[in-house]
């Protein structure tokens, strides 16, 4: 958000330039992100937090200044005429209400609870215009766009005390009323931005007697917005629940400078005075007259908290001495109401205080929150560096070692750490997973609608966001949870996701590149599970459907699944726009931590010479080279040392359906030098071994 210091130098006497206006703003908690132009034309980037609904506007910081500064914050009071029955508007934040003495106009409110107060002012015979130069500035320089002299009093005053308010063509509406209400089954209505929307049941809408005319808290209606014809003129200014209003822009797919005020929550005092301030503005760039009263209905009022602040409490938390005096003139600057406790009288020395707090300030409900207040205008940087107090050890997680070892394995892989949400679509857990989701009860968006399931669709979309952004060697890993249904429970499942694309190996002058490829993966996948002591460890094609038939394997340590990897499918890699080959590997980390890490071991190189055979066979497609090394350790031969396919071969001379695949075997003794009678009873064994797989010895 935009704001301007100048403006802010209209509420406030501010003793300082505009630099260390901003560097003041941003220690006491509103950050200020930039600085663009200069002298009157110097705008600052505002970051507020959210719960800071009260100072998106030039009058909630000029407040925050005035508590830093030690200033007198003028109070906002609207100069609009006193004949035909016009009020003067109240003190900024005041909360009574006028009664309405406008006889000729009605406000209804059907829904107190989703509008706890309405105020209206009724305008005669305006003059539609465009909107003084001083206006059309400010608001360009906020990137607002002027429209006319009536449209801007609304968004003028919605940046210069942060209520929204909205103007109404008063001639379109139909029988000399308002009425708050809940929409009606099939009722529709033309939002300002042109675009018909079919209200639910639960929005809460702006009526006259006979349709809905506005989205409330939202968006205004087409049909009663005001437009060069119009002469007469209806201003609301009214509090909507916040929830309320939450649920219905979301329901339509909407976020505007209204809604995004109401949601936070909105000062329910302020509506006469923002009321007041918008008619002000018309009569002195629209002329006109005002026609009766103010009307004000207010039907519920919110209570608001009184506090109890304790000085122990103070020093306490903040670990310093504030005297009594800063306490009270922060607080009083801030708008909070403060009477001394009890005890004062009698002891002269004030110990607690009770703390009124002003209906703009939602976000104050505890003693906590007032010593935020203090500590921020205070000044952090006043505090002494001082370490926290430490009791007690640090204890390390069960897991820990063996997450550390995969962390510190895969980063000297190459491959870098990622975090993403814990959030995907409703359709890639369907797409990635058979696990029950675990639906969100108020999501973030419908891209981020339930629980993931699967680590891979996030980590996709971190893949596209880096080759979009021309990165096009990426690879990642994540550590983090999944999530499913179980009955009425939820179960978290911990998993290991990698994504890899891009080259393996960068071409250079001595040797071509080479692109990253399924046995890269693969390879690195078995460094992952060598570091983990095993009994059996195989790989087969039982992998996940969002893989590449061809291109997937899953791993299998001591008869449970572990990991499953490959190449994503190209249907999908499609859908998501990838236009490289991109490889995934998923590890059930619950199943890989029953085993323990693997204790390195010394052995001694042996004295004797190793002696190698090669054996050239045929198989069938079907004899995997897992069944082939298995047959082979079935033979539990001490000397075997290694069994390397050293050559696979299809076509030519090969029959098809078959491939030739040339093995090379190594045995040694650790004792003594092998005789030749000895190895050739073993190179016996292994093709008798073989030729049961259905393997046929080539010469």
């Amino acid at each position: 958000m935009k704001i301007l210091p100048s403006w802010l130098r209209e509420f406030v006497d501010v003793p300082v330039d505009d630099r260390k206006l901003a560097e003041d703003l941003t220690l006491a908690g509103i950050s200020i992100e930039s600085i663009e132009g200069e002298g009157e034309r110097t705008v600052f980037d505002v970051d507020f937090t959210p719960n800071r609904a009260d100072a998106m506007n030039h009058y909630g910081v000029a407040r925050d200044c005035a508590a830093v500064y030690d200033q007198e914050l003028r109070p906002l009071r609207s100069v609009i005429p006193s004949e035909d029955a016009a009020v003067s508007a109240p003190v900024f934040g005041a909360h009574a209400a006028s009664e309405s003495r406008n006889l000729q106009f009605s406000i209804e409110i059907e829904d107190p609870l989703g509008c706890a107060r309405y105020t209206a002012q009724v305008i005669r015979n305006v003059k539609i215009a465009p909107s003084p130069e001083k206006i059309v500035q400010r608001l360009a320089l906020l990137d607002a766009r002027a429209i006319s002299n009536v449209a801007d009093a609304s968004n003028y005053t919605l940046h210069e005390i942060g209520h929204p308010t909205h103007c109404f063509d008063l001639d379109t509406l139909v029988g000399g009323k308002i009425i708050v209400r809940r929409a009606r089954q099939g009722e529709k209505l033309k939002t300002l931005d042109g675009v018909d929307r079919e209200l639910h049941p639960d929005d809460l809408v702006i009526a006259d007697a006979v349709k809905p005319v506005a989205l409330a808290g939202v968006m205004g209606g087409f049909d009663t917005m005001i437009t060069e014809r119009t002469r007469q003129v209806l201003i609301e200014s009214a509090w909507f629940d916040p929830a309320s209003i939450r649920k219905t822009a979301r329901r339509h797919s909407m976020h505007t400078d209204a809604s995004h005020r109401f949601e936070r929550g909105a000062d329910i005092g302020i509506t006469p005075t923002a009321c007041a301030r918008v008619a002000e503005l018309i009569l002195q760039s629209a002329g006109g007259q005002l026609e009766g009263g103010e009307i004000d209905a207010y039907p519920r009022q919110l209570a608001h908290p009184t506090l109890t602040l304790r000085h122990s409490e103070v020093r306490r938390i903040l670990g310093a001495d504030i005297p009594d005096s800063d306490v009270a003139r922060i607080l009083r600057r801030l708008g909070f109401g403060l009477t001394a406790g009890a005890s004062a009288a009698r002891t002269k020395v004030i110990d607690a205080y009770t703390v009124t707090v002003p209906s703009w300030r939602l976000d104050v409900e505890r003693e906590i929150d007032l010593i935020e207040e203090i500590a921020r205008i205070y000044g952090y940087d006043r505090f002494e560096n001082t370490l926290p107090g430490f009791v007690g050890g640090v204890v390390e997680l069960p897991d820990e070692r063996k997450q550390r070892k995969l962390r510190d394995s895969l980063l000297g892989l190459g491959y870098n750490e990622a975090i993403s949400l814990s959030f995907i679509s409703r359709e890639d857990a369907a797409a990635f997973s058979n696990s029950s989701i675990v639906e969100i009860a108020n999501p973030i968006s419908e891209t981020a609608a339930v629980m993931r399931t699967s680590m891979a669709p996030n980590m996709l979309a971190m893949i596209a966001y880096n080759l979009n952004r021309g990165n096009a060697g990426v690879r990642l890993f994540e550590m983090g949870n999944v999530y499913e249904k179980a009955g009425e429970r939820t179960e978290e499942h911990r998993r290991l996701c990698i994504g890899a694309t891009g080259a393996a190996i960068a071409g250079d002058v001595h040797q071509p590149g080479r692109a990253y490829s399924f046995y890269d993966l693969k390879g690195d996948v078995e460094t992952l599970l060598s570091e983990f002591a095993q009994g059996t460890l195989y790989f087969d094609t039982h992998s996940a459907d969002y893989f590449h038939p061809g291109r997937s394997a899953r791993a299998v340590m001591d008869g449970k699944t572990v990991a499953r990897f490959g190449q994503l499918h190209p249907r999908i890699a499609a859908e998501r726009k990838l236009k490289q080959e991109v490889f995934l590997a998923e590890v059930d980390l619950e199943r890989l931590y029953e085993h323990s890490l693997r204790k390195p071991r010394y052995q001694a190189i042996s004295r004797y010479p190793e002696v190698d055979r090669d054996f050239s066979f045929l198989f069938d497609d079907s004899v995997t080279s897992d069944r082939i090394r298995g047959a082979v350790n079935a033979l539990r031969i001490a000397e075997l040392t290694r069994l390397d396919p050293v050559e696979i071969f299809h076509g030519g001379s090969v029959p098809k359906g078959k491939y030739s695949v040339l093995l090379r075997v190594a045995f040694q003794s650790a004792e003594r030098t092998l005789r030749d009678d000895e190895v050739a009873l073993w190179s016996q064994q292994i093709v008798k071994a073989l030729q049961v797989l259905g393997g046929q010895q080539r010469a």
